[in-house]
């Protein structure tokens, strides 16, 4: 069988579907992706066949926002969020459709597994008459009719999908396509655990081959933490204060700076702290005592399903419905800036203050109930069907 998987070109896009494209080839079935050029040759290491599709984000962003004078995160999320919608349910979904529409007729894929923040590759599907499923990177949000930004994303997506000949079904998610889910009945918004569309299957955490820290591979007598602010929005100012905080614990600290922050900015640390570009993440959560992060899914379920409790520092709002549903199981913390409340108030200029970080980090590694619940998530996870059982049932949606 021949499968096209297709995700906007990010990390946490990409990296969430590839355990079920590698699962797929190892049952034998042919695997296409779709994205972005950026992320062609780390799939082509991988074995998997490319496609060109879709647009960067800033590129995305910069046609949505044209004429506004504001930076991106330096006035509140409330500000941005006409261009935001814009981006994802129009700009975006506009241009993959229409890049990805000529690929599906010259390669005519059985299946079409799509990404569900990218619903542009599922109306390309649809159009060319081919079987699409459906696979989460995030935690679905809680339907709100009197939310106006959800009806106006709505609006836009169906607008798009019209300008296809595609119509979005009425009470159902997306395009009604069935729904690989890789969040636990635990973290995932409850109104979505009985939707028929929904298809659990166990979140495995992705990342390119690398070396552990030396400071990880030497024995070690103290607990282990790991901090990152992810790969998109976090800033050097914003690091460095969690980077004080945590250097007050006796711990040994491993720091992904991630490819927008400058090492240089960090001119000096203990000797208990390693700051790196890029850690490989998936191996160093197994070996964790304490995830301190933005929220990303790939970061929130990779620690949860090695058990690991966790400190957020979220910056954007799939960070807010991540702590949210951790810190409802009592598996982590949700830290925010002086002033912040909900997530339309934050800035990314907007710091938590080392003294915050370094309580509430301290808390959580002598807590045995974050433990004890953070645990049970793993467990909860261990449950749910691998990629594999996912990919021996792919014929079935065809």
């Amino acid at each position: 069988m021949k499968i096209l998987f297709s995700s906007h070109p990010g990390y946490g896009h990409t990296y969430p579907l590839l355990p079920l494209a590698l699962a797929a080839r190892q049952a034998g079935h042919d695997v296409l992706y779709a994205t972005g050029e950026r992320f062609h040759p780390l799939l082509r290491g991988l074995g998997l066949r490319t496609v060109p599709a879709g647009i960067p984000f800033r590129e995305a962003f910069a046609t949505a926002s044209a004429g506004m004078d504001a930076t991106y995160g330096e006035v509140p999320q409330e500000q941005w969020r006409e261009p935001e919608v814009r981006a994802f349910h129009e700009i975006l979904p506009r241009r993959f459709a229409a890049d990805l529409l000529p690929a599906l007729r010259a390669h005519r894929p059985d299946l079409v597994v799509y990404q569900a923040g990218n619903p542009g590759a599922g109306i390309a599907a649809h159009r060319a008459g081919i079987p699409a499923l459906c696979h989460a990177n995030a935690r679905a949000e809680a339907i709100d009719p009197a939310d106006p930004w959800q009806q106006r994303g709505t609006q836009l997506l169906r607008a798009v999908a019209a300008e296809n000949g595609v119509e979005l079904p009425e009470g159902q998610h997306l395009l009604g396509d069935r729904h690989l889910d890789i969040y636990p009945d635990s973290l995932q918004e409850t109104s979505f655990l009985d939707r028929p569309e929904r298809i659990p299957m166990r979140p495995v955490p992705f990342n390119e081959s690398g070396e552990l820290p030396q400071i990880v591979r030497a024995e070690r007598k103290r607990p282990l933490v790991y901090l990152t602010l992810g790969t998109v929005l976090g800033t050097a100012p914003a690091l460095r204060a969690a980077v004080d905080g945590l250097s007050a614990l006796d711990a040994d600290i491993i720091v992904a700076a991630g490819p927008n922050i400058s090492l240089s900015d960090f001119p000096a640390l203990p000797a208990h702290v390693h700051l790196a570009p890029w850690v490989p993440q998936a191996h160093l959560l197994s070996l964790t005592d304490l995830a301190v992060h933005h929220g990303g899914s790939g970061t929130t379920l990779g620690a949860a399903g090695f058990g690991v409790p966790q400190l957020f520092l979220p910056i954007g709002l799939d960070g807010f419905l991540n702590a949210g549903a951790v810190s409802s199981a009592g598996a982590g913390r949700r830290l925010l800036p002086e002033g912040v409340q909900r997530w339309e108030d934050r800035r990314r200029s907007d710091i938590v203050s080392a003294a915050a970080v370094a309580e509430a980090a301290g808390g959580l590694l002598a807590d045995p109930e974050a433990a004890q619940a953070a645990k049970a998530l793993a467990e909860e996870i261990a449950t749910m069907p691998s990629p594999a059982d996912i990919a021996a049932r792919l014929p079935e949606f065809c």
